[in-house]
């Protein structure tokens, strides 16, 4: 296990700077995501811990050693890559001791740990069969079976689950959950899907234009964002935002929180509207709302409205967000933050 740690870090290509100045901490033993849009520089942060690519300025530490100068081989890590990077003339068993012959590790101690992992993640049977006769996840537990034989203090992963169908990543995520408690060492995740990063994370790392939006456990970020881009990245469907108004501040609720009725019901936030569209996804219906020019997303478990029906929305005032005209978050012990619950009686009925 290895804690990793970003120092004042830069990193520029052709003087296009997509980090700099990055401060970070990936704590021993946890599984972290970096989760954010394409570009966002998630995928450099990774390559620089691999030491795929150096970073500019800044240094990267691994249990508290800078390693910006050790080769990508000898700092005890390990990456499986989107494209699993497996080789296809050889068998599953030839793929996972490829490493361990390079290292010259005997025979007999290939044949226990290639055995003994394979074991760990499912394919022991599958061990003389070449990659073309798999499926999707089993040649992705290839890829780690590669990696786990190194004994990594590190795993890195670059959007491992990308090419797999919706199912088959669900069943992956449940399996990389797992197979983490058994080995308990530190996962760094990389991926674009925020359901992935709140699914599987114990501290998400958010990005935007190669800055941390947040740091935080997956339910902290959910509750209690930081700011407008993470109220917005994490949640299906997003956070409905509108302007409040008054100062240049926005207030936003999540689709779970508001509540649709005929009538009009006591609540901090009301308005009248009509639905516009209506998804019906099996266990819960999405509808659109428009509130004379604004629409907002609401998301029921229950199928009980219809498209062109005359609604009335409602929020709690426990459920409602503000964000300032810098678009940080206004805590709720904020001075202003009663001022901004108050004024929202003015949006009522639309």
């Amino acid at each position: 296990m290895a804690s990793i740690e970003f120092v004042n870090v830069t990193q520029s290509f052709d003087k296009h700077v997509v980090i700099q100045d990055l401060n970070l901490t990936i704590e021993d033993g946890k599984f972290t995501v970096l989760v954010g849009p394409s570009g966002c520089g998630k995928t450099t942060l990774l390559r620089m811990i691999a030491g795929l690519d150096r970073q500019t300025s800044g240094q990267v530490l691994i249990n508290g050693k800078d390693v910006s100068r050790i080769p990508s081989g000898q700092r005890g890590v390990a990456m499986v890559f989107q494209n699993y990077a497996i080789y296809p003339t050889m068998s599953v068993r030839e793929n996972i001791e490829f490493g361990l012959k390079n290292n010259k590790v005997p025979k007999e101690e290939r044949t226990r740990l290639v055995e003994s992992i394979s074991e760990t993640v499912g394919l022991r049977p599958y061990l003389d069969r070449k990659p073309s006769a798999l499926s999707g996840g089993q040649r992705q537990r290839v890829a780690l079976a590669r990696a786990m034989v190194k004994k990594p203090s590190v795993f890195l992963m670059d959007e491992p689950l990308s090419n797999l169908d919706a199912k088959l990543r669900v069943q992956m995520r449940i399996e990389l959950i797992e197979l983490h408690k058994k080995l308990g060492s530190t996962f760094v995740y990389v991926t674009h899907d925020q359901v992935e990063a709140m699914s599987m994370a114990d501290t998400i790392v958010l990005m935007n234009q190669g800055q941390i939006q947040q740091k935080a456990a997956p339910e902290v970020i959910y509750r209690r964002p930081s700011n407008l881009f993470a109220a917005q990245f994490i949640g299906v469907p997003p956070m409905n935002v509108a302007e409040l108004g008054t100062e240049g501040v926005k207030f936003g609720f999540r689709p779970e929180s508001a509540v649709l009725s005929t009538e009009p019901v006591d609540s901090r936030y009301v308005a009248r509207g009509v639905i516009v569209t209506r998804e019906m996804l099996g266990s819960e219906t999405i509808y659109q709302v428009k509130v004379d020019q604004q629409s907002y997303m609401v998301k029921y478990t229950d199928d009980l409205f219809t498209v062109d029906q005359q609604v009335y929305l409602s929020v709690e005032a426990s459920k409602m967000y503000f964000f300032g005209a810098d678009e940080y978050c206004i805590a709720n012990e904020d001075a202003s933050y009663d001022t901004y619950m108050n004024s929202l009686r003015g949006n009522r009925y639309g």
